[in-house]
């Protein structure tokens, strides 16, 4: 009888070649694994439930609600145009307003290819008619979006602080200055490669009164973060309980205010966030299961074994986690590379004592990367959509940027502190 172990490695790299869908690849592999080594096959209904049935997922959905209400209600235009009149002129300003509105973003949405739809569709054609290349205009904005799941509120810090049992609260706070480090490389990185190229900003004169307009009408967008995430350091809510007061202030803000939210759209919402949201948890409920399988037979401690047996250097395990994550986040979504790796990451961050706060900032940062990797690149696949380019343009368009993460990702690795002060200053951790 084949190893248990290589069985199921086997059979999930061979769905996945074939092109078979990442949850049901996972979902496929578990089951069959079960069946044929008699592990119980009783326990899948049971494991399935248990995975989705808990309290802080229920803040996934509202998130994403909330992203895709704000998106339909018009916030996102409002934004865009105050940070042009505020960046002006300079190399690369259009696309520094991408980067600057997707960092904004990341603390509405939480999900990158949200991010990446939301803004591509204004900003992609925009930077593309005032003269940038079709790759590189929807590079800088897919790269920019990966901003959503490392600034709070993060999907992808919710999905983490569920397996590991690290605070959700503490884990938006830390991803606050690495994911404004990222930006501001990001911003750096526009500004050089416009600048040797001739891009220059679209706003050649720029008066206060536009500018005091402008602010005013995108003020209540600009609340949103303030709102939710305030709410949650302050402690007058739950990050789950932010999620439900987000969804109900983008309601309020498109149906009251800026009355753009029509019952057409009400309904779109609805079932765009329905979409999303069923998708993200159909992942959770399967991945969860393959993680059951891998522990039950016994690829978790084969692989933990081989990890720490590889080097006595603190350095050199991190730096070779960083690198099969970085390859994992070519062919593998966020969601996905949580539940497969992190039960082989929880035993080594205890052998190594590495904080696990600091290690759920570098692997989300990581995986942030992976969404403009290809093959498998999400965010790049929605702006590849939108620009109406192939996906090879934006890979070789957008190298400078991800180079620009990956030293992003250095910074989080060898400084901890970066991600760690915060919250232990605010008493989250």
């Amino acid at each position: 009888m084949i190893d248990p172990a290589l069985m199921i490695l086997l059979i999930f790299g061979i769905l996945l070649f074939f092109g078979v869908p990442i949850g049901t690849s996972l979902g496929m592999t578990s089951i069959f694994a079960i069946w044929y080594y008699k592990y119980g096959i009783e326990v899948v209904g049971p494991n399935l439930y248990s995975s989705i049935a808990k309290f802080p997922l229920l803040a996934i959905p509202f998130f994403v609600t909330a992203g895709v209400t704000m998106q339909e209600s018009g916030i996102a235009e409002r934004i865009i145009k105050l940070a042009k009149l505020l960046i002006g002129n300079i190399y690369g300003g259009l696309a520094i307003v991408g980067v600057c509105v997707a960092t904004f973003w990341g603390a509405v949405s939480g999900s990158g290819p949200a991010t990446t739809a939301a803004l591509g569709v204004i900003l992609i054609p925009a930077l593309i008619a005032s003269g940038y290349s079709k790759g590189f205009s929807a590079g800088v904005i897919s790269t920019a979006s990966g901003l959503a799941i490392i600034i709070p509120p993060s999907i992808a810090f919710i999905i983490y602080g569920v397996i590991t049992s690290v605070s959700i609260g503490a884990l938006f706070m830390a991803g606050i200055f690495p994911g404004l480090v990222m930006s501001f490389l990001l911003i750096i990185t526009t500004y050089l490669v416009s600048k040797k190229r001739g891009w220059r900003g679209g706003i050649k004169e720029r008066h206060l009164g536009d500018i005091i307009k402008a602010s005013k009408e995108a003020f209540l967008g600009l609340m949103a973060p303030i709102i939710i995430l305030g709410g949650i350091y302050g402690g007058v809510f739950t990050p789950t309980e932010a999620a439900v007061v987000a969804v109900v202030y983008s309601w309020f803000i498109g149906a009251i205010v800026y009355k753009t939210i029509t019952f057409r759209k009400f309904i779109k919402i609805l079932a765009d966030s329905a979409e999303i949201s069923s998708v993200v948890m159909f992942v959770v409920a399967f991945a969860t299961l393959f993680s059951w399988t891998e522990q039950t037979a016994g690829l978790i401690d084969k692989a933990v074994q081989i990890i720490i047996g590889s080097s006595s250097s603190p350095i050199a395990i991190m730096l070779l986690i960083n690198g099969m994550l970085l390859i994992a986040g070519m062919f593998l979504d966020a969601i996905s590379i949580y539940y497969v790796f992190l039960p082989i990451f929880i035993p080594i961050m205890a052998h190594f004592k590495w904080d696990p706060l600091w290690f759920g900032v570098v692997m989300t940062i990581n995986l942030a990367i992976g969404q403009v990797t290809p093959p498998v690149a999400v965010n790049a696949y929605v702006a590849a959509n939108i620009a109406k380019t192939p996906l090879e343009d934006i890979a070789k368009e957008a190298l400078p940027l991800i180079i620009a993460a990956i030293v992003g990702l250095l910074i989080a690795i060898l400084f901890p502190q970066l991600s760690l002060w915060l919250p232990k200053h605010a008493g989250l951790y």
